[in-house]
């Protein structure tokens, strides 16, 4: 399945972003799907897991956007430097153009989009979540950092929980260790002090990235498929139902 491939313009930088459209003429519920770091911060297009997540989606009926949000630095610049000098304010900017490029799609119900990401995209998302209302749905996988700063100024993304206003779902491996599993109890505890509707899913003998398939040692096919049996069923209750 090949994405069609935009640019947006965010504060001056091009912005890629990769657009996976369903079979049909719609309009399709949508979904704004958040990188992972390991590979993808070198680009898109060398991240086979979030490219096949994306496909996935796709087939499912979802028009999926997925916006390089590494953009902000070369694309062969080393990932501890990304990693250091990542904003969540830019970042807003990234999912707020990705969000606006999909809504406008003629085949895309702009009233049906939800959000998702794995790893640091899993991050992403939540912060996505708490600063566009408009998304109907969130899904968090290991999402790590979410107690912490991305950039001065900003608050850890954890305390933007009271403007969460959608259902979220999470998916967490309990040998992870970025988020650990007290990490998953402080998202749950600040979620559920904010009155947003989330469930919560954890799978023993499962870590990081248990969803990565291009990675023997941390993949974990039956949780892998438990959650994308779940996940499933969560956006199509959130963003199909009725």
């Amino acid at each position: 399945m090949a994405p069609r491939i935009e640019t947006v313009p965010v504060r001056g930088n091009a912005m890629e972003v990769f657009l996976f459209t369903p079979a049909g003429d719609g309009p399709h519920p949508g979904l704004v799907l958040c990188q992972h770091i390991p590979v993808g911060h070198t680009g898109i297009e060398n991240d086979t897991v979030t490219l096949k997540i994306a496909e996935r989606y796709c087939e499912n009926g979802y028009a999926v956007a997925v916006p390089f949000i590494f953009h902000w630095w070369p694309k062969g610049a080393d990932i501890e430097t990304k990693r250091a000098a990542f904003r969540d304010d830019w970042t807003r900017m990234d999912l707020d153009a990705a969000y606006a490029l999909l809504a406008a799609r003629p085949t895309v119900d702009a009233t049906r989009i939800g959000i998702a990401g794995h790893c640091w995209g899993g991050r992403v998302a939540w912060l996505g979540a708490a600063t566009n209302r408009r998304y109907k749905a969130c899904a968090i996988f290991y999402g790590g950092r979410i107690k912490l700063v991305m950039g001065e100024g900003n608050p850890p993304a954890i305390e933007l929980a009271p403007k969460i206003r959608c259902p979220v779902i999470g998916f967490f491996g309990n040998e992870d260790t970025n988020p650990t599993p007290a990490d998953v109890n402080d998202y749950d505890a600040a979620l559920t002090a904010a009155g947003v509707e989330h469930v919560f899913h954890r799978y023993d003998g499962a870590g990081h990235a248990f969803q990565s398939f291009d990675n023997p040692e941390r993949y974990r096919k039956e949780a892998s498929e438990d959650a994308w049996a779940k996940v499933l069923g969560f956006f199509a209750a959130k963003l199909k139902a009725g």
